[in-house]
């Protein structure tokens, strides 16, 4: 079993990352018995779903995310499709692996204004190959309307575990 972070945010002990799936990983992120990444608290948005390639992200657009025209910076959607596509991929390596994002790309749909609500992003795999996974993500609003939507390539790490 895995011992409560002392903090929320941080990272995770290298060694009990390496014991666990990509999945099991991100749950026990989820039921804080790991560190989220420092990311999250910064951009404050969380993982609040994962499934076999498949992975959810939601946050509060605020004040501090705003660019100089007054809408939420396109940054942090980026961010939250980045995020999500990564851990959809993620959630299907074995003990061991790890990724790393080649490519993401994102269309912006409408701003995101500071009256959006709670914004979600849902991402899964599309195709998987040995090295190669390829994703893709909608950004919505709290009334379902896409903000943003996009793709992400990444490629698996530590071949060996894999």
């Amino acid at each position: 079993m895995l011992d409560a972070p002392e903090s929320r945010y941080g990272l995770a002990d290298p060694k009990a990352a390496a014991a666990l799936t990509g999945r099991e990983f991100l749950q026990a992120i989820m039921r804080g018995e790991l560190p989220a990444p420092p990311m999250a608290k910064t951009l404050d948005f969380s993982l609040v779903e994962v499934g076999d390639g498949t992975a959810v992200f939601e946050g509060e657009p605020s004040e501090a995310f705003l660019n100089p025209m007054g809408s939420v910076h396109g940054g942090w959607a980026l961010t939250l499709v980045d995020s999500a596509t990564g851990c959809a991929g993620m959630s299907l390596l074995p003990p061991g692996a790890a990724y790393t994002t080649i490519e993401t790309k994102v269309n912006f749909s409408r701003p995101i204004a500071m009256d959006a609500g709670r914004v979600r992003a849902e991402a899964r795999v599309v195709s998987r190959g040995r090295r190669i996974l390829s994703t893709e993500a909608r950004v919505t609003d709290a009334k379902g309307r896409v903000l943003a939507h996009g793709t992400s390539t990444l490629m698996v790490l530590n071949e060996d575990a894999a």
